[in-house]
């Protein structure tokens, strides 16, 4: 953790610089948001403690942002193609149960330090959380969910994406709590100069839609 706060520049998140406390992908990726939303992407992962320690503010930046955004997240498939973790997200997403169960994850991992590293954990954690453990590892075993995991290792490729947690507005625009830390003396700071700075991104890709 110490390492994100390190760092002498100051940030600027009421007005980001592209290349300091933002990047713009040199190639553009297609988004899946209708009208004039902003796509958003979240890539985490469950185990970070980053990504643990921004959720809340994460999540109710997001209920802020209401209609203007379309909310996307994509877990890093840490260990590789066949990563638990993301195998577990991808599956909770497809039975439209990341509503009450997403929190519940990071809440098992950071908390209550139970181990979730293999897919027996994940299945197990599934079932002892209330999910029926067939049609649970029916759709975990499903075409659709082992598809999506397989090709996320290229998703983080098209992105250029190689930490979590980072943020991308609009197929456009990268940023992270790593690259807003400049200037920042704890962790509250740099997760609200991060939310800033996305805040204006979405502001400024809204401005050509």
């Amino acid at each position: 953790m110490l390492s994100l706060f390190a760092g002498a520049a100051l940030a600027s998140p009421a007005n980001p610089v592209d290349g300091v406390d933002y990047t713009t992908l040199s190639a553009p990726q297609p988004t899946q948001a209708t009208g004039k939303k902003v796509e958003v992407i979240e890539f985490f992962m469950y185990h970070c403690p980053v990504c643990n320690a921004l959720e809340p503010a994460f999540e109710e930046w997001v209920r802020k942002q209401g209609e203007r955004i379309a909310l996307r997240r994509v877990h890093v498939p840490y260990t590789g193609p066949n990563d638990p973790e993301a195998h577990l997200f991808l599956t909770l997403e497809a039975m439209g149960r990341l509503g009450d169960m997403h929190e519940k994850v990071f809440h098992a991992r950071h908390v209550e330090r139970q181990r979730l590293k293999s897919d027996e954990d994940m299945i197990n954690w599934a079932a002892k959380n209330g999910i029926d453990r067939d049609k649970f590892v029916e759709v975990w075993s499903s075409f659709g969910v082992t598809t999506k995991l397989r090709r996320l290792s290229q998703v983080m490729q098209n992105y250029g994406v190689d930490s979590a947690p980072t943020l991308v507005i609009d197929g456009r625009y990268m940023t992270s709590p790593s690259m807003v830390r400049n200037g920042a003396s704890d962790q509250a700071q740099v997760f609200r100069a991060t939310l800033q700075v996305a805040d204006a991104l979405v502001a400024k890709a809204a401005q050509s839609k």
